[in-house]
């Protein structure tokens, strides 16, 4: 069986642990959104390894409906876990420029980035638009395909804070035209995102942090202001905070200030670009290319008829098992053991010293 694992959000990397079988000491691997950084602190992580437990039992409840969906398919009794936990490789569309060290196995293989390609030319019009710019540059902004649009007053707030930008906006948006809008930027139904991020003239992207668009930024080096709505949106804009290369900003609570401020440090705070450079450089200095290991791996799975051999024996294990909880009674057992037979071996003695001596006493 082959499966391609897309990670989302902290759910997601739940099904890392429980269904893949990855390791995840909480020390330091975070539980928690918030904690997605490198420099977390132990008290700190102790605090979010608490979150693992009600995040699990949620998780669980959620699967109910996945447990009963592959019940149904097979025709028999099985759980999301199982079916999953059968993958002969997984492939993450993450990479180390993204993630931050910690424990994998050997059928897990990263392929992020892999839909990611140098700029191709824009259409006429938006060329001229762009070139329009001059000096200034201009800014890319996408809150992606699943939010269409804002309610009026977000929309005019924005609008508000792109008019004092000096760049160009390009904005992807399909709602009701804002009556702030300025003359510096331009709506559109639809843009081409990793040809515009890959211009020359580009200062910056305003990205609702979905994994696609982070990627096709950390493949141009271009800074960002996120305004993450749900799903693995926090997750991403905040490993590309700890990264250096981005402003996270609350869609509920930002005003035209904040946008404004967010969008003027990214551009002229020369460690953002620094930064996303850094990371840039980092995913294409690979071996291969993600989407040729993508290739590489599907057809090595085809080719040996599975990869059992790099599948760790953690799926054969219980859940008591693989924490080890049974070796571990077992030894408190043992020390408990001997402890009692001590304890009582003193008692033993010490009765038989207190009636020799009462004895010789008489």
């Amino acid at each position: 069986m082959f499966h391609l694992y897309i990670p989302s959000d902290s759910y997601w990397k739940t099904v890392e642990r429980l269904c893949g079988g990855i390791p995840a000491p909480p020390s330091f691997v975070p539980a928690s959104l918030g904690a997605n950084r490198q420099d977390v602190l132990h008290a700190e992580n102790r605090k979010h390894a608490l979150l693992l437990f009600p995040r699990h039992f949620v998780s669980s409840v959620f699967w109910k409906d996945w447990k009963k969906y592959y019940s149904d398919v097979l025709g028999r009794p099985t759980t999301l876990c199982e079916t999953m936990g059968k993958a002969e490789i997984w492939l993450i569309r993450t990479y180390w420029d993204f993630e931050f060290p910690r424990p994998f196995l050997p059928n897990f293989e990263f392929v992020g980035g892999l839909h990611c390609q140098p700029a191709k030319p824009l259409p006429k019009e938006m060329e001229e638009f762009v070139q329009s710019s001059g000096e200034h540059g201009i800014v890319v902004f996408s809150l992606g395909s699943m939010l269409k649009n804002l309610t009026d007053e977000k929309s005019n707030m924005v609008a508000l804070a792109l008019s004092q930008l000096p760049q160009k906006v390009i904005w992807r948006y399909k709602g009701k035209k804002p009556e702030t809008l300025g003359s510096n930027t331009r709506l559109y139904d639809w843009i081409p995102q990793n040809d515009l991020l890959g211009h020359p003239k580009t200062k910056a992207f305003i990205t609702h942090g979905g994994t696609n668009g982070v990627y096709e930024a950390i493949y141009h080096g271009i800074p960002m202001v996120g305004i993450p709505m749900f799903a693995d949106q926090p997750d991403n804009i905040a490993h590309m905070r700890a990264k250096g290369m981005a402003i996270e900003l609350n869609i509920h609570t930002m005003k035209a200030q904040d946008l404004l401020d967010a969008v003027n440090t990214v551009i002229h705070n020369v460690t953002y670009k620094e930064n996303a450079v850094r990371v840039s450089q980092i995913h294409h200095d690979q071996p291969m290319k993600p989407l040729d290991r993508a290739v590489f791996w599907i057809e090595f799975v085809m080719r040996h008829k599975g990869a059992k051999h790099l599948r760790v024996a953690a799926h054969d294990l219980t859940w008591y098992q693989y924490h080890s909880i049974d070796v571990i009674v077992f030894l408190i057992s043992c020390v408990a053991l001997f402890i009692f037979i001590a304890i009582k071996s003193c008692l033993f003695c010490c009765r038989k010293c207190g009636i020799t001596k009462k004895t010789k006493t008489e």
